[in-house]
């Protein structure tokens, strides 16, 4: 890999924040992505609308989100998938994510198949 990891780092949070865009019809406030040995990690901020941090007031609510918002991220799974291929060049192992409700904030794990931390240094 030729590229900076900063740099794979900022095109895979603008992919995620276009494929958000582009598949939930609106992209979170800020996204940041971190290489962090075989994982990426990313967080995204400002996911809930207003009337979803209202619902959230119930733990009935917040369930609701949760799931909903879950069921949304996993229907898009080969998008998000084909995202970190295209960038890394690397198969995503696994996927694991959740949203806190509090504050609305995101966070995504990819887990890949090999250390591509190593190739930065």
């Amino acid at each position: 890999m030729n590229k900076s990891k900063g740099s794979i780092e900022a095109e895979i949070s603008k992919a995620l924040t276009q494929w958000e865009k582009d598949f939930l019809g609106r992209g979170s406030v800020s996204v940041k992505a971190d290489i962090l040995r075989d994982m990426i990690i990313v967080t995204l901020r400002g996911i809930l609308t207003p009337a979803e941090y209202v619902l959230c007031e119930t733990k009935e609510g917040m369930l609701s989100i949760k799931r909903m918002r879950s069921n949304l991220i996993e229907s898009g799974m080969n998008g998000l998938k084909e995202i970190i291929f295209t960038i890394t060049g690397e198969k995503v192992k696994s996927f694991h994510t959740d949203i806190s409700t509090q504050s609305g904030e995101r966070v995504m794990v990819f887990k890949l198949d090999r250390d591509i931390e190593k190739d930065f240094e």
